[in-house]
């Protein structure tokens, strides 16, 4: 028994409490009009309770729900539910509610016990793996839109409509770096939506509407927390986060204004226990216009490249290089064969606009470059050692990504000591891990380097804007910033596949 049972009367009393409240504020400022111990006969027809009315009724009429909202979108959210056939001991989880026989049921058990390893109508040496989540339509003509991970490998894709109706979809393209995905039912005339054509406020209320664990249409209504969120699911992250509760199935489902247009796809929450806890992420309209655009006329996304690793600029790193602020994509290394390299971009460079709008960080001009069409010219506006330029480069396609391995060199190598940094070092050229620069064979626990992410197998390259060869040169390399008076010097470092910057204090080095 709760709490509620045990205690009767106290909670009348609550409730009491409550609607005496709700009654107080729905008097509000008329209310506060009457004289002190003015009596109030709202049943008796008195002038003071006509008077009480009338004021009542001026009072500005608030929505008291989103009712006329839902009953205006909700036609267009469908459920969708996938099969995949795949080998058994697969890894793959599955639905055991899809199985004749659950594993570990008393008929799986009777079957092993007279000899019949797979009981019949059992599948032989497969299993079907289930999925459900939710999406919405984007035309009369049965385009829909979900999340790739909803659909990603299903060999069967089937849509309940908000009718009960089922359709098989086709799934028309997928964006895995977004997590979108475009399908389509053969049809006409279904209820769509249109995707919002300018983003919500923080504070703004927002309709969350899916299949939550397999339930069918089902509203929730919330506010938006916070924007441009990135969670490390990709390397276009700009989230929107609501607090409408989302659970498990509501993946690819839409959010809405409360004018109904959809601000948002839904696609991850942050939950310890897989349920709700009020922090979802929906990735905005803006960028699901861009990809679901290519997806319908080609079945594919492509993207704007320049060609560069980049960073984010931190305060230490602005500070090494003599920067005011620490503002824009710093480049670690142009790549070979790239726009950049062909248009003169340096490593150390730092970009700081596209086409005259400012770029904040590494994530802002990857994402901005990323809804561009190859093809495109763009001007970029750059600090190229210590002044402001801008040129004007043709983007190419962003090429497949490659595997990066960070696994570091095993050979027994010279080590020379860093002490004061933490590092040990020997020159690359003698190790067989790279032709140039200085290779970290070990990073001391607890030490500056390693506060700042070095690790064994890493190779510095410059140190101090100066190409470094031997441990020697290192030293040389801080002792010269020390003396110049400077407080933190840049290490340009490779590690792994990529380039990066690395911006260490010099303290007692």
């Amino acid at each position: 028994m709760n709490g509620t049972f045990l205690q009767p009367r106290r909670v009348l009393s609550v409730r009491r409490v409550a609607l005496l409240t709700t009654a107080i504020a729905g008097l509000g400022a008329a209310a506060l009009v009457l004289a002190p111990n003015t009596p109030i006969h709202p049943f008796t027809g008195t002038a003071q309770a006509q008077n009480l009315t009338e004021r009542v009724q001026q009072l500005p009429q608030r929505p008291v729900g989103f009712a006329d909202i839902v009953e205006k979108v909700k036609p267009s959210v469908i459920s969708v539910r996938v099969k995949i056939d795949r080998p058994a001991n697969s890894g793959l989880s599955n639905d055991d509610n899809d199985l004749p026989f659950p594993p570990g049921s008393p008929f799986e058990r009777f079957f092993k016990r007279f000899g019949i390893p797979n009981p019949p109508n059992m599948p032989q040496g497969h299993e079907v793996i289930t999925g459900q989540g939710s999406g919405f339509f984007i035309s009369s003509d049965g385009y829909a839109v979900t999340n790739n991970h909803v659909v990603q490998n299903a060999e069967k894709v089937q849509v309940t409509t908000d009718d009960g109706k089922a359709y098989t979809a086709k799934v028309i393209g997928t964006d895995p770096k977004t997590d979108l995905a475009l399908i389509k039912i053969d049809g006409k005339d279904f209820p769509f939506v249109k995707l919002a054509d300018t983003p919500p406020r923080v504070g703004d209320w927002v309709l969350a509407v899916g299949n939550p664990f397999g339930l069918g249409g089902t509203v929730t209504a919330g506010i938006v927390s916070a924007r441009g969120r990135d969670i490390g699911a990709g390397p276009y992250d700009d989230f929107i986060q609501i607090d409408a509760p989302v659970n498990k199935g509501n993946s690819g489902g839409p959010t809405f204004d409360v004018d109904g247009n959809v601000i948002g796809v839904n696609t991850a929450i942050f939950s310890p226990s897989g349920g709700s806890v009020g922090i979802a992420f929906a990735i905005p309209a803006e960028t699901v216009k861009t990809v679901v655009a290519q997806l319908r006329d080609k079945g594919t996304v492509t993207r704007g490249w320049i060609g560069v690793q980049i960073q984010t600029m931190t305060p230490e790193i602005a500070d090494s290089m003599g920067l005011k602020q620490a503002s824009g994509a710093l480049v670690s290394e142009p790549q070979k064969n790239s726009p950049a390299a062909a248009a003169g971009i340096k490593s150390g460079d730092v970009i700081t606009s596209v086409d005259g709008a400012p770029i904040h960080d590494a994530r802002e001009l990857a994402r901005k470059i990323g809804t561009m069409a190859p093809g495109t010219t763009v001007k970029l506006g750059l600090i190229h050692d210590g002044q402001e330029k801008t040129l004007s480069l043709t983007l190419g396609t962003l090429p497949n990504e490659k595997q990066a391995s960070n696994e570091p060199s095993q050979r027994e190598v010279p080590d020379n000591d860093v002490p004061k940094l933490g590092l040990t070092l020997a020159p690359a050229d003698k190790t067989g891990s790279a032709q140039t620069g200085v290779v970290v064979t070990a990073v001391a626990d607890g030490g500056i380097a390693a506060d700042h992410g070095f690790q064994v197998g890493d190779v510095i390259l410059d140190v101090g804007g100066k190409p470094v060869s031997t441990p020697a040169d290192v030293k040389k390399s801080l002792a010269d910033a020390k003396s110049a008076g400077k407080r933190t010097v840049l290490f340009r470092v490779k590690s792994g596949d990529g380039t990066k910057f690395v911006a260490l204090p010099l303290g007692n080095a």
